[in-house]
């Protein structure tokens, strides 16, 4: 067992499987570009639904398998931290493109109505958290609201996309998503879609190795399940959205790059279904601690600042991040301080 290993294989184990996910992600990103173009969905809709879920994979399968192990902490803890590490690689994402701000150069209503979406996902349970213990089958009532909520979110955003009632103002920064001619829609996706399921199978062995890693230092070393969580397996299975994220960007695919952090936040938020249902000891909502609630309350904030960012477009000269990107690193880093406070 992956647990029994002694410190330095451990490690080991955990460093390859962040590399594998590193690597799978790169070639995540090319599949999804060429998938957006020959299906004509959009580098919105796909990096929020498509590579947004795929990325999520891996951390999915951690707080599933930290639910089973009876640790709701661990399981809501990586969720949720997942969300806000995610959301600040938006922040290095825009001091890479160097070009303009990218909240205003990657303007785009589905992006808009993702990060709305996001608000309610991470509110409902919360508001679960703070009512009575109720759960049927050991599921709380509000993991099935949240599904459905994101699954008919999910298909208004592919509306908006299809059809859409209204458009940013174009400005000589803006970027607009204009398919690849080599990969005008219509062309068969079905290559491209095997290659892109089979990069999803690998990201989730990937994240069953780093859960029972994870499991392993917090029962090795006494360490603090829901710091674990946040800033450890979180960060390291979100690195396949730093990594596609930056891709998209030096691809010129800003709206994939944005969609793709946003689109998977809001997958995020399914963790904490997964993990109701795998959870066997009643409800997983109550069996948490302040400590990962503080989490929903760092990943709303980011989120509302992100919000912020993509509805007001600052204007900002090429090599100059936007303030909303300022805010980002600063409320990260004032968290993490936080919890290590703790």
């Amino acid at each position: 067992m992956i647990g029994d290993l002694a410190l330095a294989p451990l490690i080991g184990v955990f460093a390859l499987s962040a590399v594998i996910l590193t690597l799978a992600a790169i070639r995540a990103i090319q599949l999804a570009d060429v998938i957006a173009d020959r299906t004509g969905m959009g580098e919105a809709v796909t990096g929020g639904v498509l590579l947004g879920g795929a990325t999520s994979i891996a951390g999915s399968v951690v707080s599933v398998a930290a639910a089973m192990d009876g640790d709701a902490s661990f399981a809501i803890s990586n969720g949720v931290g997942g969300i806000a590490a995610q959301t600040l690689f938006l922040a290095f994402a825009d001091i890479l493109y160097r070009k303009a701000n990218l909240e205003h150069t990657a303007a785009e209503a589905t992006n808009l109505f993702q990060a709305i979406m996001l608000v309610i996902l991470l509110s409902l349970p919360l508001a679960a958290i703070s009512g009575p213990e109720v759960a049927y089958f050991g599921v709380h009532p509000i993991s099935l609201v949240l599904f459905l909520t994101y699954a008919f979110g999910t298909r208004l955003s592919s509306n908006m996309h299809a059809r859409p009632m209204w458009q940013p103002t174009q400005t000589t920064d803006t970027r607009r998503d204009v398919p690849d001619p080599v990969n005008a829609p219509g062309t068969s996706a079905l290559r491209p879609a095997l290659k892109f399921v089979a990069l999803v199978v690998v990201l989730g062995l990937c994240g069953w190795v780093i859960s029972r890693v994870g499991t392993a230092l917090i029962l090795r070393f006494g360490l603090e399940a829901s710091l674990v969580g946040a800033l450890i397996t979180a960060v390291v299975t979100s690195m396949p959205e730093l990594v596609t994220t930056l891709a998209a960007v030096r691809r010129g695919a800003l709206q994939l790059a944005v969609g793709g952090i946003i689109g998977g936040n809001t997958f995020d938020t399914l963790f904490i279904v997964f993990s109701d249902i795998a959870y066997r000891d009643g409800s997983i909502y109550h069996a948490i601690g302040p400590r990962d609630v503080y989490w929903f309350a760092i990943g709303l904030i980011m989120t509302g600042i992100l919000l912020a960012g993509l509805i007001y477009r600052q204007r900002r000269g090429p090599g100059r991040i936007g303030v909303e990107s300022t805010l980002l690193i600063l409320v990260y880093v004032g968290a993490v301080a936080v919890a290590f406070a703790m």
